[in-house]
């Protein structure tokens, strides 16, 4: 029993206990009115009060950020890997890319509701504005890490491009890959709720828009309650998926280690 509790999968909960009991103290010591910060209590009320109502509007939101994550993924990896292996691309494409990274997305999403109405296709694109960047610059990093000697050393010995492509470049490539989308998921999720804030009659950025109107702070909160857990659980998903794809990786082992 003691083991479970100091094991590494349940310290993050301790230290998220630690927080919340942190957090009603300080209200109670320092005597913060309810109208500037809610104590715990009143949020985990609201929470359990509103949850059908708040389960409703996260799952557009939760669309939109799995259709933008997945754009992300989709078309941000082929272009990282024609940056990777074609110095021309490199020198036209990747500074337009980085470019494009400085423009406010809050500015030009109002363009997207103009052009696209009030669906869930504003939300996409925000959300894949802000998911494709960390996806490119890290696969492209993946793919440039590879050894200029093995690769040479694989074709020496007749590999084809197709066998060095799926045994060298892609293995030493996906650590990186999987981390430009681990940060591209938990960004989606802030780029989804820009499209929301924008222009949009559901999705828990509405449901933030209508508590900061009213000065619900206890449903705001309830509302970044439910984000943070959004995030959390995709990004835990994707770590999944890195581990069931990756056993062999180096992190992989120390966490076995860890675990153990």
């Amino acid at each position: 029993m003691r083991r479970w509790f100091t094991s590494p999968a349940v310290r993050p909960f301790w230290l998220l206990v630690m927080l919340v009991v942190l957090w009603d103290v300080t209200i109670r010591l320092a005597k913060i009115p309810p109208y500037l910060i809610p104590p715990p209590l009143a949020v985990a009320k609201q929470l359990f009060a509103e949850w059908p109502m708040l389960w409703r509007e996260t799952l557009p939101t939760l669309y939109a950020t799995l259709g933008g994550f997945a754009l992300s993924a989709l078309i941000g990896v082929p272009i990282a890997m024609w940056i990777a292996y074609s110095r021309l691309v490199e020198s036209f494409v990747y500074p337009l890319l980085v470019f494009s990274q400085s423009v406010p997305k809050v500015a030009i999403a109002p363009l997207f509701v103009v052009w696209f109405g009030f669906g869930i296709v504003p939300k996409v694109i925000a959300a894949f504005l802000l998911g494709f960047f960390p996806v490119v610059v890290a696969t492209v990093q993946g793919f440039k890490s590879v050894e200029a000697d093995v690769i040479d050393l694989a074709r020496s010995t007749g590999a084809n491009p197709l066998k060095v492509f799926l045994k060298f470049r892609l293995p030493t490539a996906l650590p990186s890959i999987f981390s430009g989308l681990k940060v591209s998921v938990t960004l989606a999720v802030v780029g989804a709720v820009v499209g929301e804030f924008v222009g949009s009659n559901s999705g828990i950025g509405y449901v933030l828009q209508k508590a900061n109107g009213t000065f619900d702070l206890p449903l705001m909160f309830a509302a970044l309650v439910i984000l943070s857990m959004v995030g959390v659980l995709l990004f835990l998903v994707i770590e999944l998926i890195e581990r069931w794809l990756m056993p062999w990786h180096a992190s992989q082992r120390i966490d076995v280690q860890l675990a153990a």
